[in-house]
């Protein structure tokens, strides 16, 4: 499948499937912590990358062939962007008419003051944009957005999005050592919040191999120092890491396999939990020969070794 994987475990969704609607790191930011590397070069339109039938025919393929329970959402989550898709609202709304998993989007929120992007995510079950920074210096540093998109420019999108907005509203903050898990930059961000009102907090770490070198996870104490102070404006979800889950395989194993890692960097061990039908030995020596054939590679960052898709750009 190629726009389609997992489903991969996800410490909030549980079981999501995934949904790629875009091109591989077509976005808008340049986020020093991402998973996928560098974005080059931004992406500022909104429009149809890839024809809406192509991505719900798989969709409706997998909704069709997996036992209940298997998937506990369904999760539009691109390898950049998800609302550049021009055409996000209508695979929403589609999806949600063929089943009743409840229906999730994770964005970095930076399209939310366009009227339509508020119309088309208000479908969905879940929506979890970013907040990173409380302020426009470390908004510049951490996200690296495209001149365009302002830190008051997102929160004023969000701000009127949780207005209208009926579903979870989830707003994720990725916590980086040194850079904005402290004390003052997190003030600034609660301050943020309590005008946002989200549902709920999502603190994440940058656990896989970030685009920049010298990037890190908070410790522990930042993890707690965050919880403490965000805590005053929502419910905060600390991270917590899990390998559980099964993928789905649907077509040859080798394509399985890299539609995951294209999205989602995982470490070999976690890859062999998710296909553990397979016969020991086999997942490791289908990355070896998909390594071989550059069409995957492996990163060492921090001390752990993951494997994701050749065209990823790290420094």
């Amino acid at each position: 499948m190629k726009y389609v994987f997992g489903p991969v475990p996800s410490r909030r969704l549980g079981q999501s499937l995934g949904i790629d609607p875009i091109p591989f790191k077509t976005c808008n930011w340049n986020c020093v912590y991402c998973q996928l590397g560098r974005t080059t070069p931004l992406t500022l339109e909104r429009k149809e990358f890839i024809p809406p039938a192509d991505i719900l025919n798989e969709v409706k393929q997998v909704i069709e062939t997996s036992r209940p329970g298997k998937i506990n959402w369904i999760t539009f989550v691109g390898s950049g962007e998800p609302t550049l898709h021009s055409r996000l609202g209508q695979m929403i709304r589609q999806v949600k008419n063929w089943t009743d998993i409840p229906v999730a989007v994770i964005t970095n929120g930076s399209l939310l003051y366009l009227p339509e992007v508020r119309d088309e995510l208000a479908a969905a079950d879940a929506v979890m944009p970013t907040l990173d920074a409380g302020n426009s210096r470390l908004y510049r540093q951490i996200n690296r957005a495209a001149p365009r998109f302002t830190l008051d420019l997102l929160v004023e999108g969000m701000e009127v999005f949780r207005k209208m907005y009926r579903g979870k509203l989830w707003i994720e903050v990725m916590l980086l050592k040194g850079i904005n898990d402290q004390a003052d930059t997190l003030q600034e961000i609660a301050e943020i919040m309590k005008k946002l009102d989200p549902d709920m907090i999502h603190i994440t770490l940058p656990i896989r191999p970030p685009a920049e070198s010298g990037i890190q996870p908070a410790d522990l104490e930042g993890i707690e120092r965050a919880a403490s102070i965000l805590g005053s404006a929502a419910p905060v979800i600390a991270p917590i890491i899990s390998t559980e889950g099964e993928a789905i395989s649907v077509g040859n194993l080798d394509g399985t396999i890299v539609s995951i890692v294209t999205r989602h960097p995982m470490k070999e061990e976690e890859l062999i939990c998710l296909f553990s039908d397979w016969p020991d030995g086999v997942i490791h020596q289908r990355l070896i020969d998909l390594s071989v054939s550059k069409k995957i590679k492996k990163v060492d960052k921090n001390g752990k070794s993951y494997w994701l898709v050749e065209a990823a750009n790290f420094h």
